[in-house]
């Protein structure tokens, strides 16, 4: 193995927020569990926003405090506010995702505020977890393309990545919101952030919308970024973007990688066995490819 990419499943946040069957903690905890045994060492646990926004995350404190926790692991959450922050420390969170929108309408439509009115509500939220010594990824969406705007500038991407680190976060994560983007955008949009940004610093967040979510990833690593987001079983979708369906599946990420021989570090077999059991938890097929495959081989024999 002469490559690595380090891969985070966004899942049991990103993913289980869209489902509307409430999911009962202990099997959320679980999920999380099964997640580092499989070898994941990235994932996004839940977030910690009001409760009437999002009722399936409601529980974030309890499923912290239930988690074994494994070295090497980093366990986060979104927190959109200096409240949430507050839950988070207390929660004992390894790294804060902080998020806003490349688009002035997605980003009203999200958080109800301007581009410029949202920077003075992230900055004490970026300081204050650096003063805990958490790392502070920030979220932007609508990178590729807004539901409500069309084309985004890259300028406009620029301007607020740029911002960002200005607030002080270690990592960006560029967002294909509505699953619009394909390859050639992809490299265009990672060359020109690299000229602001290490790409080491760098994640890609791709939604499958219109199945171009891995021929994207491919033309990100192609373009030098190493990090990914993946969901479990391609689970998630945003409720502010009309049109978005899934997150590109986590396996269907891990297959690419492991068959192209770069190293991931998580166990395809025992992840499979991951998907295998959420499904059943639930109560409906999953709809990743790797999932479809599985499937079919099972009813196959």
């Amino acid at each position: 193995m002469e490559e690595r990419v380090w891969l985070r499943d966004v899942g049991p946040r990103d993913g289980l927020q869209n489902e509307r069957v409430a999911v009962a903690t202990e099997l959320k905890v679980e999920l999380v569990e099964r997640l580092m045994d499989a070898g994941v060492v990235s994932i996004e646990v839940s977030s910690f926003v009001h409760p009437r926004w999002i009722p399936q995350l409601a529980d974030a404190d309890e499923v912290f405090a239930r988690i074994r926790r494994r070295p090497g692991v980093e366990l986060s959450a979104l927190v959109p506010n200096e409240r949430g922050l507050d839950r988070a420390i207390a929660a004992k969170v390894d790294a804060v995702h902080v998020f806003m929108s490349a688009s002035e309408s997605h980003n009203r439509k999200n958080i109800n505020k301007s581009i410029a009115e949202t920077y003075p509500v992230l900055r004490p939220v970026v300081q204050g977890a650096k003063a805990e010594g958490l790392v502070v990824r920030g979220y932007v969406s609508t990178v590729f393309g807004c539901p409500y705007e069309g084309d985004v500038p890259v300028s406009q991407v620029l301007s607020v990545v740029e911002r960002l680190f200005e607030l002080g976060i270690d990592e960006v994560a560029l967002g294909d919101t509505i699953g619009v983007a394909v390859p050639s955008q992809v490299a265009s949009v990672v060359r020109e952030v690299e000229r602001i940004v290490p790409l080491d610093r760098v994640s890609l967040h791709f939604h499958d919308t219109r199945g171009m979510a891995i021929a994207n990833i491919y033309a990100g690593w192609l373009a030098g970024v190493r990090r990914f987001d993946g969901s479990i079983g391609g689970l998630g979708g945003c409720p502010y973007a009309p049109g978005a369906s899934g997150n590109v599946a986590f396996e269907d990420v891990l297959y690419l990688f492991e068959k192209m021989g770069v190293e991931t570090g998580v166990d395809p077999v025992r992840y499979m066995d991951v998907v295998a059991w959420l499904e059943g938890v639930i109560g409906k097929p999953l709809a990743s490819h790797a999932r479809q495959v599985a499937r079919g081989a099972c009813e196959a024999t």
